[in-house]
């Protein structure tokens, strides 16, 4: 691939000067898209035997304060000198005329990222799986023990009412999102509203969407770094432990969505959603008695996101495959959290 080759969302003639300005001088670049590309596009950049990451927002349907690349280069930047698992941030571009949106480019982390049932368990034996899963959960423990004033994200959010301003917030993208009447996501809408937790004060930093396929897996099976910052701020570190719940699966509890990570998880021998749950009240010495919502609050985020997905690809604005199924993603993932709100033993939940 040269730089006159056509790859969507990457405009070469203006990238190759600034990437040769402010990371490395070369004389072209290729790309190609990688990961999951459901939300924020990752391609990574090669020239010769060197490999780099782009990261920029989707091409159409972008919503006001989503998708913002200087708040994902400025969380793995600050993340990085703390000793998480980020991949190295190296340049960020906030001029839109290079590329047409803001970008950023990273180090490539080579690894595996296990959102590949098979891949996965010919990689990775059986005695190395509850490690894994153990280790994905102590790096959650990690990056909530990081103290924001003292990494330079005290400022990151507004943690003060955060769970209330994410149920309202994801509530109000609906109707930006929806092409089609979809009464579940309002539904839940109305019953996390009822069931809002009082605030602890106990903020973190907290990722947004923490699950093993946004992690890369080194040859020794630990997390090498962890991806997709986009939805990181300031609040409730319970909603990634809700998230990665909701993404679990094992014998014991069976898939509840059906995303890849499910399966992944749900490879023999490795740790059960409950034992990862446990683990994660002990390392972290939080109270979990009032887990349903948060789990109820991620199936409905993630519905809401999912279905805006769907709404980009009707208009032409998405890059790679398998998006005509986002529709029915989103629909089962709403049913899904109605579920578990009906048989919660929290009554707000119940609606």
């Amino acid at each position: 691939m040269t730089t006159t080759e056509n790859v969507p969302g990457i405009v070469f003639e203006r990238l190759v000067p600034w990437f040769s300005e402010h990371v490395e001088p070369v004389p072209s670049l290729s790309a190609k898209v990688i990961g999951h590309g459901r939300s924020n596009i990752t391609y990574r950049l090669e020239h010769g035997d060197k490999a780099w990451v782009l990261r920029r927002p989707p091409l159409s349907h972008v919503l006001p304060t989503a998708h913002d690349m200087k708040r994902e280069f400025r969380v793995i930047s600050a993340l990085e000198p703390a000793g998480l698992p980020v991949p190295h941030a190296m340049a960020l571009c906030e001029d839109p005329d290079v590329i047409g949106a803001q970008f950023y480019i990273m180090s490539f982390v080579d690894g595996m990222v296990p959102s590949d049932p098979v891949a996965f368990g010919a990689k990775f034996p059986e005695s190395d799986r509850r490690r894994i899963g153990e280790n994905l959960i102590d790096t959650l423990v990690a990056l909530h023990a990081v103290d924001p004033a003292k990494v330079g994200l005290s400022d990151f959010g507004k943690p003060a009412g955060f769970i209330e301003r994410q149920v309202r917030r994801f509530a109000g993208q609906i109707e930006q999102h929806t092409k089609r009447e979809f009464p579940e996501l309002r539904e839940l809408a109305r019953r996390l509203q009822a069931a809002l937790p009082s605030e602890s004060g106990a903020f973190t930093i907290v990722h947004g969407d923490y699950r093993i396929d946004n992690c890369v897996l080194g040859d020794d099976g630990r997390i090498a770094a962890i991806l997709d910052w986009e939805m990181a701020t300031l609040g409730d570190p319970l909603t990634d432990v809700g998230l990665i719940y909701m993404y679990w699966a094992d014998a014991e509890s069976g898939s509840q969505t059906g995303v890849a990570s499910n399966s992944v998880t749900g490879q023999p021998s490795f740790l059960s959603r409950r034992e990862a749950i446990a683990r994660y009240a002990q390392k972290s010495g939080r109270d979990l008695s009032n887990l349903d919502f948060y789990v109820v609050l991620a199936h409905f985020k993630l519905a809401v996101i999912v279905e805006g997905i769907y709404a980009r690809f009707l208009e032409g604005g998405t890059v790679g495959t398998g998006f005509e199924t986002t529709g029915a993603q989103a629909q089962a993932l709403a049913r899904s959290g109605l579920n578990i709100a009906d048989r919660s033993p929290v009554p707000a939940l119940h609606g």
